[in-house]
């Protein structure tokens, strides 16, 4: 209604998907943000993210949220903390490459096309999801942590010995391409996001083809996350994380509902895990580790846990903070270099030759000070401290203030 947009006359009204105008136009201009502007360089001032370099990690960011929507809809609906993340996503990145993957004498592989291996990812990361779900609904709070940090450790330990499978230890395999065919290997593809293209008469990019492509997958889940959070399912997970003991007393299923988070936040998971794995091209068995569960496990709490808008958030600010650094260390370096006014205080925070007591290292091999990598695990830890203590609700509730102070404005007391 308008001039009093919280004024709703039924249920069906506020349970709305996007109840307010407001949001609706808000999610259209985001829409043609990252459809059109960003895509087409048409960005001012920021052309440079429809570039090649940028559309990738733009593309590793819409991958991320997808699985950060499944963590979000365990942990932030269903309160059921987990840091088994990355064992689900190694179970799909592994699902798609036998199913998906050339048949040949040392590796597994089917040959399969995307609409098989990559709900299947999701699938079979679900079914153990659902299998390992009655040992972890028995025990809760630091408890279930140890759990599912468990789960890790059995998977990476797996994945470096079912050599037919992953490639073995420090070599991987190479996943299937990105591709959409009727059936089989033979000829051209339906659609190819490996080449570039013209699409609807404009020619794409590779980097921009998978980007887009990877951005309605992106719609597609955060839809379905979001409907569940509004459906009698996702009221029992949000009764369950608040009070489970008198959830039960009202006649919530604490287990069914417990088990069933899981099956959804691993089905998220194995699929993220599919497209990371096929996305980056060649993985190691290594990389599905304990840094990237609590890689996912930043993005709830920066972003802000229990909502679908701080869960993306937190994608894009986990995801783009090692590439911020990276570019901001170098500018350092450079401004050490020279003989600017700031050139004393860059000589500080980094080091540039091996005399140098810089905090972070821009040299490569062993020296003094932190690597990038380095610095950015101890970045993830102070954040996630700072947010825990001064800002539970992460970035989404630096987004609440400032909408709240812009509504009330000039009268901000």
């Amino acid at each position: 209604m308008r001039g009093r947009p919280h004024l709703f006359v039924s249920y069906d009204s506020e349970q709305a998907l996007l109840p307010t105008w407001t949001q609706r136009v808000g999610v259209f201009l985001l829409l043609v943000f990252l459809v059109v502007l960003i895509p087409l360089q048409l960005v001012p001032g920021f052309g440079f993210l429809g570039e090649g370099d940028w559309m990738t990690l733009l593309g590793l960011v819409a991958i991320f949220a997808i699985g950060a929507l499944g963590l979000h809809i365990l942990s932030g609906l269903a309160g059921q903390v987990s840091l088994g993340h990355a064992f689900f996503m190694g179970l799909g990145a592994y699902t798609a490459a036998v199913l998906g993957g050339p048949t040949g004498a040392s590796l597994f592989g089917m040959g399969l096309p995307i609409w098989v291996w990559l709900p299947a990812a999701g699938i079979v990361a679900a079914l153990v999801g659902v299998i390992v779900a009655p040992t972890a609904v028995r025990v809760r709070g630091i408890y279930l942590a140890i759990v599912t940090l468990g789960l890790v450790f059995i998977g990476e330990w797996l994945f470096i010995n079912l050599g037919r499978v992953t490639g073995g230890s420090q070599s991987g395999r190479r996943f299937p391409p990105l591709e959409f065919r009727l059936w089989g290997e033979e000829g051209e593809p339906l659609l190819d996001f490996n080449s570039d293209g013209a699409w609807f008469g404009v020619h794409l990019s590779s980097e921009v083809k998978t980007y887009l492509f990877l951005i309605v997958l992106l719609i597609v889940f955060a839809i379905v996350a979001k409907n569940i959070q509004r459906t009698r399912v996702g009221r029992a997970f949000m009764s369950i994380r608040d009070r489970d003991v008198a959830a039960e007393v009202m006649g919530v299923a604490d287990a069914k509902n417990k088990a069933l988070a899981f099956a959804i936040s691993s089905f998220y998971a194995g699929v993220c895990g599919a497209l990371w794995a096929v996305f980056i091209g060649r993985l190691i068995p290594e990389g599905f580790n304990l840094f990237l569960s609590v890689q996912f496990l930043a993005m709830l709490l920066i972003g802000g846990l229990g909502t679908i808008t701080g869960t993306l958030l937190g994608a894009v600010f986990v995801t783009l903070l090692p590439r911020i650094v990276q570019d901001f260390t170098r500018l350092l370096g450079d401004t050490a270099e020279g003989s600017g006014i700031f050139a004393p205080l860059a000589d500080v925070i980094v080091s540039t030759n091996l005399d140098d007591g810089g905090l972070i290292s821009t040299l490569p091999g062993t020296s003094p000070g932190l690597t990038i990598f380095q610095f950015n695990l101890v970045l993830y830890g102070v954040l996630l401290i700072v947010f825990l203590i001064f800002e539970p609700l992460g970035l989404y509730g630096i987004w609440i203030r400032i909408r709240n102070y812009w509504k009330s404005w000039p009268f901000t007391y």
